[in-house]
């Protein structure tokens, strides 16, 4: 994938007040400042607001905690959970249960890959249900059950007891990694920054004109963007500078963009999300609306390239436990590989509206990870391990090697 210029500190786009060829004409120079942070007030009061992202990032929390709750999670428990009902106790967070937000609907629901294409986005939803429904009732009752292919239950990696299905998948590997994608990566990449989402209706007009939506001090164009940075930093311990603890905040975006940051062939990569979040919602307040989509292009980017590194990076480090003579100790990778590698499906050109993998694609991926053999996890080749690497990394403009490695 083609790598983006890093925004300069200070972005300057030049109009022509009109088209007339008289070279006495009037150029109105636009320039976005960099802020040093994420803060935007009006009225001495803050623009910011993300209050839903950061509910369905604790939400998410809980509900993948949940699936290894032997003692008291069930079926109806876990997917109560999924499609909370405001005023429902399905959260320990008093305030969870009293809000009208859930994962469900905003799984693989963004606009511009599901507003028209709505069997796969019930297809996606239902497969979450389907991670629920065979932890409650295929790996719970083997609890005390040692696995072996074929059957679920128990294995020790060497670090802890994990819990597998009867082809060595850890479903709350598969359903929180995958989550990552079809509702944090989804909302972010293809709906709130979409500019189907972002210019509807009215509001490049209001933008322009500072006209705040009814009893808020936001333009609605403000928000859209704010909920989009929420998918990442929605739980961060200061928003307003969240690369401070980049990676410690959540389990889902926030941690993984961490890590791979943390690879000296990555050590960029935080900064150049928010640098781009940042000056993304500068030049919304400024009015510049291509600088504004430049920055869309360079989030999408690298969001994407997170989800494959880390991808890769389980796909390898998996392969090396196997190599080594632990199968079992790699389920716990491989499970992880397996939820990014789902969760390519919501990844993004970062210069159209283009799944940089399609459901084909990706399917025929998850297809070689749990199918290529009798037992999956069980029996699965390196060079499968390998190839699945390589196809991710085709993409991209990194190597298995620089991904696999920390």
């Amino acid at each position: 994938m083609k790598n983006l210029l890093s925004a300069p500190l200070v972005i300057s786009a030049l109009f022509f007040v009109s088209c007339s060829s008289d070279d006495d004409q009037p150029i109105v120079q636009n320039t976005v400042e960099v802020p040093a942070t994420y803060k935007f007030m009006r009225n001495s009061e803050s623009t910011v607001n993300f209050d839903g992202q950061t509910t369905r990032i604790l939400m998410a929390g809980e509900t993948a905690n949940a699936f290894m709750d032997f003692d008291n999670a069930t079926e109806a428990s876990l997917l109560a959970m999924f499609n909370h009902q405001a005023g429902n106790n399905d959260f320990t967070e008093a305030y969870l249960n009293t809000s009208d937000k859930n994962l469900r609907s905003k799984t693989a629901a963004s606009y511009d890959y599901f507003f028209t294409n709505t069997s796969e986005s019930a297809e996606i939803k239902a497969t979450f249900e389907d991670y629920i429904s065979s932890q409650i009732n295929e790996v719970f009752p083997n609890r005390m059950v040692v696995a072996a292919p074929g059957m679920a239950g128990q294995v020790a990696d060497g670090s802890r007891t994990r819990y597998v299905s009867s082809k060595g998948l850890e479903y709350n590997q598969a359903f929180a990694k995958s989550l990552l994608g079809a509702v944090m990566a989804d909302q972010m990449l293809n709906n709130y920054l979409s500019a189907a989402v972002l210019d509807e209706g009215n509001n490049r007009e209001n933008n322009d004109n500072g006209i705040t939506e009814e009893n808020k001090s936001y333009t609605t164009m403000e928000h859209k963007w704010d909920e989009a940075y929420g998918y990442l930093y929605g739980t961060s311990a200061n928003p307003e500078n969240p690369n401070l603890t980049i990676g410690e905040d959540d389990k889902f975006l926030n941690e993984y963009v961490g890590r791979v940051n943390d690879d000296p062939d990555f050590s960029t990569i935080a900064a150049e999300i928010f640098d781009a979040f940042k000056l993304g919602r500068a030049a919304i307040v400024a009015k510049n609306y291509e600088v504004r989509d430049e920055q869309v292009a360079i989030i999408r980017e690298k969001i994407s390239e997170v989800i494959a590194v880390r991808g890769i990076y389980y796909l390898q480090a998996g392969k090396n436990k196997i190599v080594d003579g632990d199968r079992q100790g790699a389920f716990h990778a491989l499970s992880e590989a397996y939820g990014f590698v789902y969760s390519l499906r919501f990844t993004r050109k970062s210069d159209n509206s283009t799944p940089l993998f399609t459901k084909t694609e990706v399917d025929a991926l998850l297809n070689m990870l749990m199918n290529s053999s009798n037992n999956g996890f069980w029996d699965i080749a390196p060079e499968t391990l390998d190839a699945v690497s390589e196809a991710i990394a085709a993409k991209f403009d990194f190597t298995v090697s620089q991904a696999g490695s920390l």
